[in-house]
């Protein structure tokens, strides 16, 4: 075998460097689309919520289950893609998802749309991993760094654009026609994967699917997502729905457990978990998932709906977060050199500090102060990911990778789930609490409010004045209801600090 075909996997040197440059761009684009579509969904959540007339919960599960759906579908693309090959896999993911995007863009109810997120999550979970795979497989190793480079780049730029272009549009002709934006880009990353991706020999083999293992994880997933989401509104085990979603849960995890000890190829294999480091780096990750989605569902409705911003204002703001991100990343280039747990603390703390920043939002918020916290977000998320990652896979055999790689993802997921579900209950629970507590001060046996200073320009005596008045004490008891999810985002930032002294890295 030439030096060159040893040099890179599956013989690139004979691949002509138009179609390599031409496969870069077209998967690029194809993975960047997901990347933007999360960001995108953020900033339309406030309007959604009021043309479908649906709850703050409810309109979380807008994000919920698409992030829940990728999470499920990630560790089954090694299995489609050795049953099916690469180019196959990448054509339906891109077609599926594109199809799934107009849909949503067309949906009429909340049910519907939910469905469609589902959807797109399913089809879209492949596209990052492969084409990752794919940069690899098509360029020669000396061009990696370069090819990697332009990928990632694009990758995370992405998420800059698609906000303010999302917000833009919502704001001109509809929320709808944020997702309508992706068609051309989808029928051009299609047309390019049509012509010029292809399967090397050998590429695809028939590798075994543990079903069991996998639906009986994916069932104990969605039985828990469920009951997280739907909890609050239905009051929680007082309700025979979740209930049974707590048993199916428990049984299905229990099953799951059982067959993973005794199967001989369990789905997941239960070696990597006798792996320190590994160990850590999958609760440190699912702890950076809890952190890294939920306050683009927070923020949004709070914007809106306390502060009265409009959709291409916070558009703009959450473009901030990934320009933070992009320079979290030029950032982990300096801070690789030293050791990852350093720059996992480094990256922890600035979370630690944007929770604390967020906490001490009010109703007279001023945009600069939310520009900059985003910005912080997106710095601390650039640079915890590589160190993170590192540190996760240093010790673990190379015939482990990607295993570990799947369940790495899927837990970051299940961790940004998991979180907006229970954030998005606080908020509800504390806006609640507190906007009971404060009208029980609005009475005629208050002799406070004789005091004409006291109130002010509100009226208590009138109906119109009352209702002023409720409408401001909502207002003011959903902003203690935010400022205690950020508290709540604060203290896990915080939590995942001593986790990182417990890492051991190997001597080089």
């Amino acid at each position: 075998m030439s030096t060159a075909v040893k040099d890179t996997p599956q013989g690139t040197e004979a691949v002509p460097a138009f179609r390599r440059w031409a496969i870069l761009f077209c998967v690029t684009l194809a993975t960047t689309q997901y990347a933007m579509a999360i960001l995108v969904v953020s900033v339309l959540l406030p309007q959604m919520q009021g043309a479908l007339s649906a709850t703050q919960d409810e309109i979380a599960w807008v994000m919920i289950f698409n992030i829940l759906a990728t999470a499920v579908m990630t560790p089954m693309t090694g299995w489609l893609e050795g049953r099916f090959g690469r180019r196959l896999v990448m054509l339906v993911s891109m077609a599926g998802f594109s199809l799934a995007t107009v849909a949503c863009g067309m949906s009429t109810n909340l049910s519907v749309l939910v469905l469609f997120r589902i959807a797109q999550g399913t089809f879209g979970a492949p596209l990052i991993p492969l084409g990752q795979a794919i940069v690899l497989d098509t360029f020669p190793k000396h061009q990696h760094g370069l090819a990697t480079g332009v990928f990632g780049m694009a990758v995370v730029v992405g998420p800059v654009i698609g906000p303010m272009l999302g917000g833009g549009l919502a704001e001109l002709y509809g929320w709808p026609a944020a997702f309508y934006m992706f068609i051309p880009f989808g029928i051009i990353a299609l047309i390019g994967m049509f012509l010029f991706l292809t399967d090397s020999p050998g590429q695809r083999q028939r590798t075994g699917l543990d079903w069991t293992g996998f639906l009986t994880l994916s069932v104990a997933v969605i039985g828990l997502q469920l009951l997280l989401s739907r909890g609050q509104r239905q009051d929680w085990f007082e309700s025979p729905e979740i209930i049974v979603e707590a048993v199916f849960a428990l049984v299905a995890f229990h099953l799951f457990v059982v067959h993973t000890l005794t199967a001989r190829r369990p789905f997941l294999n239960p070696r990597l978990m006798l792996n320190r480091n590994f160990v850590l780096g999958l609760i440190i990750v699912g702890i950076y998932g809890m952190l890294n989605f939920t306050p683009m569902v927070l923020m949004p409705p709070m914007l809106q709906g306390i502060l009265g911003y409009p959709d291409s204002i916070i558009g703009v703001l959450l473009g901030l977060r990934g320009a933070g991100a992009i320079a979290g990343f030029f950032a982990a280039i300096f801070v690789s050199r030293l050791d990852p747990r350093f720059g996992m603390s480094l990256g922890f703390l600035i979370q630690v500090a944007s929770g604390m920043y967020m906490a001490s939002f009010d109703v007279n918020t001023t945009i600069f102060d939310v520009g900059v916290n985003s910005v912080l977000q997106g710095l601390a998320v650039g640079i915890i990911w590589v160190p993170l990652t590192v540190a996760t896979f240093a010790t673990l055999e190379p015939r482990y990778l990607a295993e570990g790689s799947a369940i790495y993802h899927l837990l970051r997921n299940l961790g940004s789930s998991i979180f907006i579900s229970l954030s998005v209950t606080l908020v509800i629970v504390s806006t609640a609490t507190n906007y009971a507590g404060m009208t029980e001060l609005i009475s005629d046996y208050n002799k406070a409010l004789a005091l004409p200073w006291l109130l002010g320009a509100w009226n208590a005596d009138g109906v119109q004045g009352l209702a002023a008045l409720s409408g401001e004490i909502g207002r003011q008891a959903a902003m203690i209801g935010y400022i205690n999810a950020f508290k709540a985002y604060a203290l896990a930032s915080f939590a995942v600090l001593p986790l990182i002294l417990l890492v051991r890295m190997p001597k080089t």
